[in-house]
């Protein structure tokens, strides 16, 4: 199964990964960058009084390989 893991910066410099499951193999860059724009705009996420999705630094695919021994 594919994920799509979101890459942001939180408000005091760390990195955050939102990723999400069931999604769709295709989506193209603007599609991606808008719904992170939205996320990171919305500052619904906090912790602590700090933004955990303040800047976006990218996103990508990651696909996951099982290979069953026995």
């Amino acid at each position: 199964m594919k994920r799509l893991q979101l890459k942001f910066k939180t408000a005091d410099g760390h990195s955050k990964n939102l990723v999400l499951s069931y999604v769709k193999a295709d989506l193209d860059p603007e599609t991606v960058k808008t719904a992170m724009d939205k996320i990171s705009a919305s500052k619904l996420f906090e912790k602590g009084a700090i933004q955990l999705y303040q800047e976006i630094t990218g996103a990508k695919y990651v696909e996951r390989v099982e290979n069953k021994v026995f």
